[in-house]
């Protein structure tokens, strides 16, 4: 049995690092995917997608079609060895911005999403 580690890192009721299962481990992953900027992380400087970047650009269909295209290749790129992205849905909406991703586990193949919503201050 393998033991993932829940994301963002805290400690548990035992003192231990905390753990997660391995649905729960996927979507970590894929918030980091997104709401990590490129550049952000010192030795990997290409991880991310600059989704929260792309927040203050005039909106438009034209924007939603980038951001989704972006946000689908960010997620290949980095999770294409554990999923297989099947949409993603961007919205923005006074501030606030929503993410959601349908994909398959590549393990067990079965189908997930995940949602994902930030205020933009």
């Amino acid at each position: 049995m393998t033991v993932e580690i829940d994301f963002p890192y805290h400690v548990d009721g035992r003192r231990r690092t905390a753990a997660t299962s391995a649905d729960d481990h996927l979507r970590d992953l894929i918030e980091q995917v997104l709401f990590t900027a490129p550049g952000e992380r010192v030795m990997r400087p290409d991880f991310g997608s600059g989704l929260l970047g792309l927040v203050f650009e005039p909106g438009g269909p034209e924007l939603v079609a980038t951001t989704q295209h972006l946000v689908q290749g960010s997620l290949q790129q980095e999770l294409g060895h554990l999923i297989a992205v099947e949409s993603v849905q961007v919205s923005q909406d006074d501030g606030v911005l929503t993410v959601e991703v349908r994909f398959v586990a590549l393990r067990t193949q079965q189908r997930a999403g995940a949602s994902f919503v930030r205020s933009i201050p």
